[in-house]
């Protein structure tokens, strides 16, 4: 047998050095298993605290990446949250958030110009796959811009290897205890908007069907899940498409909590689905008027039009069977 050696080269900035990163959680062990994650990937481990230390904003420097576990926050917090995330924005580093889901939206609302990878209750392996996407990010030569099907294959991939990753993670108990997205698919619903669905569209749009209508389909797709594999079923550009829409004729808003549940997949997949559809010009992030540092996602005008057009093409009869 031929054996090969291979040697990889630790990823670097413009100038030739390692990459640094700064990583704050108040968890001490986690603070160290993370280290010890990025030391193996060839990382340069630069300011390490707690997140008392970015409330303090006392920090001179952070890291070419910023690494910050924040399972829950308070008013406080996310105030050292809105500030991280101007100032990761000026400073072109990239940030990894890992959250819990109760701590979802108010997070998710903290960063609006970072473009953060967002992990919710991520396992040790899911955390290594976000700092393989740095990896991808920071090594010499990619230049190239990805066009959309490239973004939307890269997300299958993605998903294929955080599968791989959550059944590594499952020999282990560090996964023990989390409630699965189906159990709760039921606790998040829309909240009551306080303005009308965007207006403007074509007026040869036709009507999208009943709200009733809508919501017996996204029940029957969840109702598969009790007779088969449910990941036999993933889908969920579609189950989201398919709950903003209805969410849409209810004259509902949708947090990004209750989207990640619709979507059947991993509320850390769901995140980068919800990045890809709003780049691709087909969900809205809308902020709160009342409270800035909350943000819900919508259909654009876009794609209200391309729901209405299709479920006319198809037919309501055939839409409730599917």
């Amino acid at each position: 047998m031929v054996q090969a050696n291979f040697t990889y080269d630790a990823p670097s900035d413009p100038a030739g050095l390692p990459v640094s990163v700064s990583v704050f959680a108040d968890r001490p062990y986690l603070r160290d298993q993370i280290a010890e994650d990025l030391r193996g990937a060839g990382f340069r481990i630069g300011t390490c605290g707690d997140i008392g230390a970015l409330i303090a904003g006392q920090l001179a420097v952070l890291g070419d990446v910023v690494l910050l576990d924040c399972p829950q926050v308070d008013a406080e917090g996310m105030a050292a949250l809105c500030r991280l995330d101007k100032r990761v924005a000026r400073s072109g580093s990239q940030l990894i958030v890992s959250t819990s889901l109760d701590a979802l939206d108010d997070v998710f609302g903290c960063f609006d110009q970072s473009a953060p990878q967002i992990l919710v209750n991520c396992t040790r392996g899911e955390r290594v796959v976000a700092i393989g996407r740095i990896l991808a990010h920071t090594a010499p030569g990619r230049v190239r811009e990805m066009s959309e099907d490239d973004r939307v294959a890269l997300l299958h991939l993605s998903q294929q290897v955080e599968a791989i990753a959550r059944q590594i993670d499952s020999l282990s108990d560090r996964g023990a205890g989390l409630r699965s997205l189906a159990d709760r698919r039921d606790e998040f619903r829309g909240e009551d908007a306080e303005t009308q669905p965007p207006v403007g569209m074509r007026t040869a749009r036709p009507p999208l069907p009943d709200a009733r209508v809508l919501r017996r389909l996204i029940r029957q797709r969840q109702a598969r899940a009790q007779f088969f594999d449910a990941e036999l079923f993933a889908d969920p550009a579609w189950d989201m498409l398919l709950d903003l829409t209805a969410a849409y004729c209810e004259h509902q808003r949708v947090s990004v909590t209750s989207l990640c549940i619709a979507s059947g997949v991993p509320p850390t997949t769901a995140l980068r689905w919800i990045k890809q559809m709003i780049d691709s010009g087909l969900f809205d992030r809308v902020e709160d008027a009342q409270d800035r540092r909350r943000a819900f996602i919508s259909l654009s005008d876009r794609a209200v039009d391309g729901m209405a057009r299709y479920f006319a093409e198809i037919g309501e009869p055939v839409a409730i069977a599917a």
